[in-house]
Formats: structure tokens, sequence, C-alpha cells
């Protein structure tokens, strides 16, 4: 069995680098960060397959390649302020804390939350927090950002989120209003936010994040 140095390895140079992510920032941080310290004990011998990775109610952890393309599209600065919604168990937030300034980790569910500050403590993550609540309201306190990154499907998203965006920043969401998903980038610009299709993904869309079922009689 390969170690998990190796396997980080052969995940960026099989399925990061191969999707045109070459940046130096995102190699970097996915080659030191350990992804199996941030999945289920009983997933840790996948943990850097080519897939999404089942967390629990219906949670997932986002398949390297996929967030490694949303990494490169938004683009980020070691300055940066980052809110990342749905951290799952803390592996997002370990590989933007690696090449931002600080991170804000939102999780609702309780279980996840807590596993997550407990990894990142773990390992050492002093310049992420987790932040347990309603992942649709986004964590206003410690905002603005300038970068929110959506960790999981949504059918929109909601103004209360895209309020704790600051002017000029970026935000990365996959869609799954059309089949079979796109991620795509928002720019705020004069208090409204553009969005453009930056390629295609899927993901399970994240509590709260769903299109909310439409009663007539």
């Amino acid at each position: 069995m390969l170690d998990n140095a190796t396997n980080r390895t052969m995940m960026v140079d099989t399925q990061v680098r191969p999707s045109d992510v070459t940046k130096f920032p995102i190699i970097d941080a996915m080659l030191s960060v350990p992804r199996e310290a941030y999945v289920p004990q009983s997933k840790r011998n996948v943990a850097y397959a080519d897939g999404h990775i089942d967390l629990e109610a219906g949670r997932v952890l986002l398949e390297p390649r996929t967030f490694a393309k949303m990494l490169d599209a938004l683009d980020i600065q070691r300055s940066d302020v980052i809110l990342d919604v749905g951290c799952g168990l803390g592996y997002s937030a370990a590989v933007l804390a690696h090449m931002a300034d600080v991170v804000v980790a939102l999780e609702e569910n309780e279980t996840l939350a807590r596993d997550a500050e407990a990894a990142l403590s773990e390992q050492g993550v002093d310049n992420a927090v987790v932040v347990t609540g309603p992942l649709v309201m986004g964590a206003p306190k410690a905002g603005p950002y300038d970068v929110i990154c959506v960790e999981g499907g949504v059918s929109d998203v909601p103004e209360d989120l895209l309020a704790q965006l600051k002017e000029g920043g970026r935000i990365l969401a996959i869609f799954t209003d059309i089949a079979p998903g796109e991620a795509r980038l928002g720019l705020k610009s004069n208090g409204k936010v553009s969005w453009g299709l930056v390629f295609n993904a899927s993901a399970p869309v994240l509590p709260g994040f769903g299109t909310e079922p439409v009663f007539s009689l």
C-alpha cells in the first residue's frame, strides 16, 4: 500500500495538473495538507480517490479536481479573508488556510463542525476558525470577505450571503439548475454580483440551497 505522501503526489499529478491547474500556491497547498486527516476513519483508504467522498447526512468532500479548479478560478491571494461555506470535516478550510490570511469555516452540521475543529487543531491550522450555523446565512460578524467558496451544489445563492462579499470580491458555487451542473464564478461590482460559467461540475445540494417546493391547488 502506498503511503499518504505518495498518494498526495499522485493525486496532484493525475487529477489536479491534468485539469490545467498549475498555480504554485494551489499545488503546494494540496501537496502539503493531509487529506486523510479530514475524512471519516472508515474512508481514509480512499482519501485520495478520484471522486467525492461521503461524509454524513448527504454531505460530501468534493473530488480533488473539482476543488482544485474552484481554487484556480477564485485566484486566492495571501492577504484574502475567506468564508468557506459547508466546510465538512475541514479539508477545504485547511487548504484555503494554507493559501490565504484567514478562513472562516462555516458548518451547520454540529457533528461535522466539532470534528472539523478538532482536525484543524490537531493539524496545527491556526488561521482557520470553525463557526456553526445555517449555511445560507453565512457568518456576517466576521465579514465582509474577499472570497466566498461554497463547498457543494446550489440552486441559487441568497442575498444574505452575497451581502457578505466585499466590493471586488469573488464567490464560487456549483449550480445544479442545469444538468450536469456548472461551477460559476461571481464577481461583485457596484454592489451587484455578476456570474459566469467557469467549468462543468456536479455536487450534492447543500442544506438550505435547494429549490423551495411550490404548492398549488
